[in-house]
């Protein structure tokens, strides 16, 4: 299945749920798109709100079925409970790390910025957006992108970045400081109904 290319505020409204975590994409028309959005809120199923919550997660971070599914086996496999391994191994990602010390606006656009070779992973290109990166990994801008439009642009946006990260806005550089806390990650999210989801 084709990653999602089209617009964002569409999905979230679908949901019912804001992909971009800013609630932007809620603000104006918190129902779903459409002619008949505003009353088609029908009753789901427990199947439908399992599907619905791993929409939710999928679509946020933007992968396609396959790797989210691979994702969550890895997590599966890991020590711990795999409702909280998948969402720190979705943090993980470099191109979700990208967006975190904010060095992009969405997630969308930190994918586009590693892809085009802009980001070094301790001194190293890495041109992988799944790439897993790992506490105490340093995450900088390439010294030929440090004028790069997109990464200025969102860097003079964005005010604060969140305790699992640092960022030093004057070197482009970020670190990758410890595995976040559940607490720190998006509280509308129940990750235990994806574990339900794939366990069923």
């Amino acid at each position: 299945m084709a990653r999602y290319t089209g617009p964002s505020y569409k999905k979230s409204r679908r949901l019912g749920f804001s992909t971009l975590e800013n609630g932007k994409d809620l603000a104006k028309k918190p129902y779903a798109p459409g002619a008949h959005g505003q009353d088609r809120r029908k009753k789901l199923s427990e199947y439908g709100i399992q599907l619905q919550e791993k929409q939710k997660v999928r679509i946020m971070y933007g992968l396609n079925e396959k790797q989210f599914h691979k994702t969550f086996d890895k997590a599966s496999h890991m020590k711990g409970i795999a409702g909280e391994n998948l969402l720190v191994l979705l943090e993980s990602r470099l191109d979700n790390m990208v967006y975190r010390l904010g060095m992009a606006r969405t997630r969308r656009s930190a994918r586009q910025i590693v892809n085009h070779g802009h980001i070094l992973v301790n001194g190293k290109k890495v041109n992988i957006p799944s790439y897993t990166t790992k506490p105490g990994d340093i995450i900088s801008v390439k010294e030929t992108s440090m004028n790069h439009p997109a990464i200025v642009d969102a860097l003079e946006a964005n005010t604060s970045v969140p305790a699992f990260v640092e960022m030093d806005k004057k070197k482009l550089t970020g670190k990758y400081v410890r595995i976040p806390d559940r607490s720190e990650l998006n509280a509308e999210i129940n990750e235990q109904l994806i574990v339900e989801f794939y366990n069923r």
